[in-house]
């Protein structure tokens, strides 16, 4: 099996590298990337063990040339190249449309036009149903109200076209959280557990009883390398496996970092909710023991190069 990742350097993408490449069925992994967030850690570390098995394309996802060329002989695409941003982020609304929307229009172009590609799989975001304070079902009517998850559910249009071609599922992502070599400070479990370990003190923005769903980086990118081989009609599903409160996750932080002092900032505003339905028809590919945020945020802490002192 030969596989195409796109923006394979990423937080998703070198854990879906790693466990990609210790499958036997999989022959070639091309990761495809700009490497627009000078992230180059995929790169680093011999011990990773992939050199025989993963390469390298220099590649934005609108250079519809250099995406054909690299589709050449690929048999299951991850799409997970994207102009990211925390979820209800609101700014460049030109750089979300061209990547998000115009670049993932490129792909399903140059998919269409190739006869190797069998299976392509999406990853989407929660964002794009906007707010509710009900529990969202995979089959609600998006309603999407920032730049970013505008975006994304345009995206989501064009891949659906090939759903009647090709094997095409579209997950839509929860927060994704945890330790990784690419790992992201700028989600909202991260920075709080480098900011609990470095500055012993987090911001709270509202209320801290807003909820948003979840899932740690390991559960995704397992679930994403069995999709490789699933026989999963084309659909849209959830990819998140918790849904917690900001102030469930500031408890937990608690009992790790007793002497973090937390402070609310615009407690006055009631911040938007967001809570997805967990159940999918994909949870039977999930193949990692069941854990606890508790045991996930530990596991983490112990990742961190030191402790300072107080």
């Amino acid at each position: 099996m030969n596989i195409l990742i796109t923006g394979g350097a990423g937080y998703i993408g070198t854990a879906l590298v790693q466990q990609l490449a210790t499958q036997p069925d999989v022959n070639s992994i091309l990761v495809y990337d700009n490497l627009t967030r000078d992230n180059h850690n995929l790169f680093i570390g011999k011990s990773q063990g992939l050199s025989h098995k993963v390469k390298f394309q220099m590649g934005d996802i609108l250079d519809s040339r250099r995406i054909r060329k690299a589709l050449k002989g690929i048999d299951v695409v991850y799409h997970l190249a994207a102009r990211v941003s925390t979820p209800f982020s609101n700014i460049d609304p030109h750089f979300f449309e061209q990547t998000n929307h115009w670049g993932t229009a490129e792909l399903v172009y140059a998919i269409e036009e190739n006869t190797s590609v069998q299976k392509i799989i999406f990853v989407s975001s929660t964002s794009v149903y906007g707010s509710s304070k009900d529990l969202v079902k995979v089959n609600a009517t998006p309603n999407p109200d920032t730049f970013y998850s505008i975006s994304k559910l345009r995206a989501e249009q064009h891949l659906q076209r090939l759903g009647e071609k090709r094997q095409t599922t579209i997950l839509r992502c929860g927060n994704v959280y945890g330790f990784n070599p690419s790992m992201r400070f700028d989600s909202v479990i991260n920075k709080f557990m480098f900011d609990a370990q470095f500055n012993h003190k987090i911001s709270i923005h509202g209320t801290g009883k807003q909820s948003r769903s979840f899932i740690h980086i390991d559960r995704a990118s397992n679930l994403l390398c069995a999709l490789r081989n699933s026989q999963e009609p084309s659909g849209i599903h959830h990819l998140t496996d918790k849904n917690l409160q900001i102030l469930d996750i500031v408890d937990v932080l608690k009992e790790l970092y007793p002497e973090m002092e937390f402070m609310f900032i615009n407690q006055h505003l009631d911040m938007r909710d967001l809570k997805v339905d967990t159940s999918s028809a994909l949870s039977s590919l999930y193949t990692l023991p069941e854990t606890d945020l508790k045991t996930e945020l530990t596991a983490f802490q112990s990742q961190f190069g030191f402790t300072p002192k107080l």
